[in-house]
């Protein structure tokens, strides 16, 4: 085994150990804790944002995020990684970068119209100002997907690998990348039409060998505070779609067939014209006999 391998290995040690140590400390804010989307953001005003977001001068339009809930990604997103919704980490990276301003088309919508209802029981003060007219239009619909991906142990733990069983060898497979990709397209809510889709992706090392190796002495406390979340990986995946999404937008030209959006188009079928117009039936012509 070279030096650089051992020093490696034993600082891991190290590390786990000292992680031990300091369980039940809570750290507000911790640095460690937090994922690539980090800060805040109120109307236009970002506090603490990614320095590599895009970021817009001024708004395009108004957004709603929409989730399909019932995507086979989002099986595995919530019963395989026990992770929430992407809607509100998606919200947050929309905000900071202000190219769009966020509508709620969830639980915020759902908690208006509840209100709005209850101002029609004529309950409510005069001064609540809950009349109609208000909502505000979703001018476009981002729409996540992810695929999720777990590569089998490599690299540094390969080369562990070779040295054998034991603890070196538990070392090995517990050493693993976690990786994602992600998925976001934009479209226009009032013609239907897709303006625009980006890939993202994200890759990061699961460091889970500590709880392996030191589990039986360590009540596997340093194994759960080492593990790198999921989460984090798909919060980054996100972030490179949304950089990507807003890079297209930026250059956006739009798409123009010949005779208009939905008007035919310009692939022909076998029986009709170019115009789905139907061509005069042929008539007879009619030989007069002479007399």
């Amino acid at each position: 085994m070279n030096n650089n391998l051992k020093i490696t290995i034993l600082s891991m040690s190290i590390l786990s150990m000292s992680l031990a140590g300091c369980a039940g400390q809570m750290s507000m804010g911790d640095a460690g804790a937090k994922t690539v989307a980090t800060g805040s953001a109120a109307g236009s005003n970002a506090q603490n944002a990614n320095s590599k977001l895009e970021h817009c001068d001024r708004p395009i339009g108004t957004l709603a995020v929409i989730e399909d809930q019932n995507a086979l990604w989002y099986s595995q997103l919530t019963r395989t990684y026990n992770l929430g919704s992407t809607v509100p980490v998606i919200k947050l990276l929309v905000q900071q970068s202000n190219c769009f301003v966020i509508v709620d088309r969830g639980a915020g919508l759902q908690m208006g119209m509840s209100e709005r209802a209850l101002d029609d029981t004529g309950e409510m003060r005069k001064t609540s100002k809950m009349h109609k007219g208000q909502i505000v239009a979703a001018d476009y619909a981002l729409n996540p997907s992810i695929t999720f991906s777990s590569s089998d142990t490599g690299g540094v733990g390969a080369a562990i690998a070779n040295y054998g069983s034991g603890w070196l060898g538990l070392l090995a497979g517990r050493l693993k990348f976690k990786e994602a990709s992600t998925m976001l397209t934009l479209s226009d809510n009032r013609s239907s039409v897709q303006l625009a889709s980006a890939e993202g992706s994200a890759k990061n090392t699961d460091y889970g060998i500590f709880g392996g190796a030191f589990g039986s002495s360590l009540g596997g406390t340093a194994g759960g505070y080492s593990k790198t979340p999921e989460g984090k990986v798909i919060v980054a995946a996100f972030t490179d779609s949304y950089n990507n999404i807003v890079r297209a937008v930026k250059d956006y030209k739009a798409q123009s067939v010949k005779g208009g959006l939905g008007a035919g188009g310009n692939l022909a079928i076998q029986g009709e014209d170019d115009q789905g117009e139907h061509e005069p039936a042929p008539t007879k012509k009619v030989i007069k006999k002479k007399k």
